[in-house]
């Protein structure tokens, strides 16, 4: 019997390969896990490591090469379809080995957890190596207002793969990474493993696959379990896949979509058998795509606020595309759009106005987050914790200010708004808050503009409908759609943007459908330059 190959085959071009390339090579027995593994730990050695120095991983496990080991010669199949692929998760998603879960955070350096999270489990039960832990933008990015995103303070700056030399004068990329599952996008753009996991509670799936020219899937809420996620918003938190191709986001989907007693908003899921059923090119004939649009302003059709000019002559190109398809573009302002796109309802948490300003998430922090943070992370930190001498958010809180100087570089404003809240959730202006939220994403929103003109989905460029899906706790798919200059003012190497298409909940295989469509017929998608194959 002829023995499987040692190194991973030269065909796979393990730098740009789909994971579902991956599994067929190791079906087919033309590679195995512990190939695969050490393939991909290499290219993380010499391209996050050194070279460019991408620091989109933050820890890698110990372990990963002995699991793989175990999986050498056990074939993906229906009952574990992802046997000896490599797959980060983002360093805010708890696992019960070696490897800290630590949010990105000094206050929680060498902190573990008690048990995997749901969606661990579930990935090493379909036979996943868990690879390591992603580099985020610290705790999802609600420390504070300026952090920029990928950055934090225990895993440093995550650079954007396609511009990661271009800095400023204090090391923050010109091209942001994305943020906050900035580690996730970028490795899998990068081609340092098969596929990863981020997390999102508004934008920070679909910001970072935007930017990094890869795939994602932000489900509905109760789609996938939230146990054992470090939360910002229990409300709007979720996990999703990271691909490089539409059909390995339905795949990973297929694996983490489960209900679980841990989460009980699971209970309500509406789900297909399998999500990559009736993937077709031709899923987009006489499909309604409505395009928010401003009527004073033709020419920023799609738009929440204004793109360059390289961005308008893209998204008019992707919207021709979708025509060619057979698709019916409907034209029609969204009425709510502006306040949603907003910082959010009911600002003035406090007598104060913390979330001006956050950069890293594209649609800001609404104080819902606030009220919702304090609550999950004291729940987090005793249940899940251990290792550690942090208990709660005020711990946290002590902790940075005692170590400023390496803590504190863009301060904790967030986390001192957070942690003036009671931390049940009794507040009148918290349930206001999250009541007029629902209102005006869901009833006055996305469910209003989807029933008045018929759509079947909504198209966004990049993450700028995030705020309205994510507050309404319903799902969006991002593609990539082509590549922009410009970043800040400033004259810069291509860079990619995505298309968005977002829908009404448990609508996630029809915007597979859709998003797959286009996908196959604009193959937008180009590996960064300069990360060869080794």
């Amino acid at each position: 019997m002829k023995k499987p190959t040692r190194r991973a085959p030269a065909e796979l071009k393990l730098e740009d390969a789909p994971m579902s390339d991956i599994i067929d090579a190791l079906a087919g027995g033309r590679v195995t896990a512990t190939a695969l593994t050490k393939a991909y730990l290499a290219r993380i050695a010499a391209y996050d490591r050194g070279g460019p120095m991408l620091n989109s991983v933050r820890a890698l496990n110990p372990d990963a090469r002995a699991i793989a080991g175990t999986l050498d010669g056990r074939k993906p199949s229906a009952k574990r379809p992802l046997a000896g692929v490599p797959i980060l998760v983002k360093d805010n998603i708890a696992t019960s080995d070696k490897q800290p879960t630590t949010a990105g955070s000094l206050a929680l350096e060498g902190a573990r957890a008690k048990r995997d999270a749901t969606v661990v489990k579930l990935l090493r039960k379909a036979g996943a190596v868990i690879l390591g832990k992603a580099n985020l933008t610290e705790f999802a990015n609600i420390l504070a207002i300026d952090m920029p995103s990928g950055y934090s303070s225990l895993g440093g700056q995550v650079k954007n793969p396609y511009v990661p030399a271009l800095v400023d004068g204090r090391g923050i990329p010109i091209v942001d990474p994305g943020g906050s599952s900035s580690g996730s996008a970028v490795a899998v753009a990068a081609g340092l493993c098969a596929a990863s996991i981020g997390t999102e509670t508004s934008g920070s799936l679909l910001h970072p696959a935007s930017r990094n020219g890869i795939v994602t899937v932000k489900p509905t809420v109760g789609l996938i379990s939230r146990a054992g996620i470090m939360p910002i918003a229990h409300s709007q938190d979720t996990a999703g896949p990271m691909t490089r191709t539409v059909r390995d986001a339905a795949l990973l989907l297929n694996v983490l979509a489960a209900e679980d007693p841990r989460d009980p908003v699971t209970e309500r899921q509406r789900r297909p058998a399998d999500y990559r059923a009736d993937l077709a090119r031709d899923a987009m004939k006489g499909a309604r795509i409505g395009v928010p649009s401003d009527p004073a302003d033709p020419l920023n059709d799609c738009y929440y606020g204004k793109l360059s000019s390289d961005g308008a002559r893209l998204m008019a190109e992707v919207i021709k595309v979708m025509r060619d398809l057979g698709a019916v573009i409907v034209r029609a302002n969204m009425p709510t759009r502006g306040w949603i796109a907003g910082p959010g309802t009911g600002m003035a948490v406090l007598n104060r106005n913390p979330l001006s300003s956050n950069k890293g998430n594209p649609t800001g922090a609404p104080i819902v987050f606030l009220y919702e943070l304090k609550y999950g992370l004291n729940l987090y930190l005793r249940d899940w914790a251990t290792n550690t001498g942090i208990k709660t958010m005020a711990d946290i809180v002590a902790f940075n200010a005692a170590n400023a100087e390496r803590a504190l570089r863009f301060g904790q404003d967030l986390f001192l708004a957070a942690d003036l809240t009671k931390g049940d959730l009794s507040e009148h202006e918290y349930k206001s808050a999250r009541a007029m939220d629902l209102l005006a994403a869901r009833t006055h929103g996305m469910d209003a503009y989807m029933n008045q003109h018929r759509l079947d989905a909504v198209l966004f460029p990049g993450a700028t409908g995030a705020a309205i899906a994510a507050k309404a706790g319903y799902p969006s798919v991002m593609v990539p759609s082509g590549f922009v200059a410009g970043a800040d003012g400033k004259d810069t190497p291509d860079y990619p943007l995505g298309v968005s298409f977002a829908g009404r909940a448990w609508s996630e295989h029809k915007l597979l459908r859709l998003a797959y469509a286009y996908e196959q017929a604009s193959n937008m998608r180009k590996p960064p330059p300069g990360l060869p194959a080794l």
